[in-house]
């Protein structure tokens, strides 16, 4: 596993984003989330953490991994029609909830609804991408949920297409790539 993998942020979803931290094939695997200040990283780019200046709490990494683990899980048993146990998913929300407010703001004159996070546990860093998970469930068609056609890509993808015949994660890469060896291919033959 090489640190310092950047995790492509492609799928148009974050909860599908986050279980794409661990992606590639065989050899090729690669873990994003190798330590607590890279699952820290990854919440910072996805943009579901702002400035973070504390040590990461203690079992970040092992809980964002769980919790990985068991969104796809979930996801997949979904797009399946069965059951799966959603345990870590739940832990995460329960603990992470974020707390809600209403405060005067005097500049306003009115009163606004403010969200905070609980604590900076890790069940609280993580819960956005839990809630993502329950939002895509239960607001959206989880058989628009696609792996990579790409032969050595297992990276998912929510299809938002309105044809929803998206066949890659990325048309920059797997797409280009997949469409060269289908030209080539064809060349061969003809």
């Amino acid at each position: 596993m090489t640190p310092n993998i950047a995790p492509p942020l492609i799928a148009g979803n974050l909860a599908i984003d986050f279980i794409n931290t661990q992606f590639g094939v065989g050899d090729e695997r690669q873990e994003c989330l190798y330590d607590s200040n890279s699952v820290i990283a990854w919440l910072q780019q996805a943009g579901v953490l702002s400035e973070y200046r504390e040590s990461p709490p203690p079992g970040l990494v092992q809980l964002a991994r769980e919790l990985r683990d068991n969104m796809r899980d979930i996801l997949i048993s979904a797009q399946q029609g069965r059951a799966a146990d959603p345990a870590v998913v739940n832990h995460v929300l329960e603990r992470g909830y974020p707390i809600e407010k209403i405060e005067w703001q005097p500049a306003e004159a009115a009163f606004q609804k403010k969200t905070y996070r609980r604590n900076m546990e890790s069940e609280s860093l993580l819960q956005p991408a839990a809630w993502a998970l329950v939002q895509l469930l239960t607001e959206e068609d989880v058989q628009l949920v696609k792996e990579c056609e790409a032969s050595d890509c297992i990276l998912l993808f929510h299809d938002q297409t309105k044809s929803h015949r998206r066949r890659w994660c990325s048309m920059a890469s797997c797409g280009n790539r997949m469409k060269a060896a289908a030209h080539r291919a064809r060349k061969k033959t003809g």
